[in-house]
């Protein structure tokens, strides 16, 4: 099958889910005899570089431009890459993000079957105004209407589309990489020792409520560092607000955006905890990757959280109650700190890369074999 892959920065996956997510998917598919061609952001984005033309992974890479502007960004991408793939006629198309639902008749004129992956509640992120939160509770209604099929990577997200629209949708969750075997050596380039900091990775924003894992942690007493990966583009304000919330104390270190996997994936396995603040996303490849390492894992406690970590997770909603978790880990005997990570690890289990591929392979042979005629679009 010609399988398309629209509406994200692209690959190599270097800033979130969705990235993660096609990079994963898609070099599944190509390896399984599919063409598949991934659309990406030509204008600079973080950590990526030169953009060009060319296969990655077994994938067809096409670079776009985008508008440089918080709200324009995406749409403006997907944009040109709906147009490009159109003309193209891939058997089947993969959306990224509901907020691109306005552009799904682009693919409607020219009969391509799409599936759109929904993603989580972006309207309840405080990034976007009273406008921004209109349309992307108007582009979900889209997504339902204009889709021929609809993902959801958590349950949560599924029973949502259920309750407001009536709305079915297919459940296809992330994969959880197994950390086995990392070792600890690219440590102390930052003055780290194994199994004495606590880790955040997030993108800058107030829904993952990095600001809360910087208060909770200090107001804790800890003995060991807070160690907080990420940033956002268009997050200046709130970035100064976690630099006032630190407020010169050197245990809490910024360490930015982290594009190197292997140093990344050393700290996730040598972290003491890892503190996951992500509130409305759906499942989080971060928090997948977290558990694949066996890292003792305090999350906000929200449903999509619980669904991934049951009660091998630790959960808090507010500062002091982070603060008792993280003082608490750090008093605990290792052996049994060791057996909450063996236990998470086995949760990891359940999110399996080949799976989610299969399954998105799947769904895009039923798209492919549905007539066009009896595409959703004419009904």
């Amino acid at each position: 099958m010609r399988i398309a892959m629209i509406g994200t920065r692209g690959v190599p996956a270097r800033y979130g889910g969705f990235e993660t997510c096609v990079e994963e998917v898609g070099r599944r598919l190509a390896s399984a005899g599919h063409e598949v061609t991934v659309y990406c952001r030509g204008s600079a984005s973080p950590g990526c570089t030169a953009a060009r033309d060319g296969d990655y992974l077994g994938m067809h890479l096409v670079h776009l431009p985008a508008v440089r502007h918080k709200a324009l960004e995406t749409l403006s991408h997907t944009a040109l890459s709906t147009a490009h793939s159109a003309r193209r006629g891939p058997d089947a198309a993969f959306v990224f993000n509901a907020a691109n639902a306005p552009l799904l008749p682009v693919l409607r004129a020219c009969r391509v079957p799409v599936a759109t992956h929904v993603d989580g509640l972006e309207w309840k992120r405080g990034k976007w105004g009273r406008a921004g939160r209109r349309y992307y509770r108007l582009a979900e209604s889209l997504a339902v209407r204009w889709s021929d099929a609809l993902i959801a990577d958590a349950r949560g997200i599924q029973e949502y589309y259920m309750d407001r629209f009536g709305a079915s949708s297919e459940y296809i969750a992330y994969g959880a990489p197994v950390l086995d075997g990392v070792g600890s050596s690219r440590l102390a380039e930052y003055g780290l020792r194994a199994g004495e900091y606590h880790l955040v990775v997030a993108r800058f924003e107030p829904e993952n409520h990095v600001h809360l894992a910087v208060e909770g942690y200090r107001a804790g007493g800890c003995r060991f560092p807070l160690v907080v990966v990420g940033s956002a583009p268009y997050a200046g304000e709130y970035v100064a607000r976690l630099t006032r919330l630190a407020a010169g104390d050197e245990s809490v270190r910024f360490l930015g955006g982290v594009w190197d996997q292997e140093l990344l994936d050393e700290l996730y396995a040598n972290a003491l905890t890892y503190i996951h603040g992500h509130s409305v996303g759906g499942t989080n490849p971060s928090l997948l990757r977290a558990i694949g390492a066996g890292t003792v894992t305090l999350a906000y406690d929200v449903g999509f959280n619980r669904e991934v970590l049951g009660q091998r997770g630790q959960y808090f909603a507010a500062p002091d109650e982070l603060a008792r978790l993280c003082t608490r880990t750090e008093a605990a005997d290792p052996a049994v700190i060791a057996e909450r990570g063996r236990a998470l690890r086995a949760e990891a289990a359940r999110y399996d890369w080949d799976e989610v591929a299969g399954a998105y392979e799947t769904l895009a042979g039923r798209l492919a074999r549905h007539s066009r005629s009896e595409s959703r679009w004419g009904a």
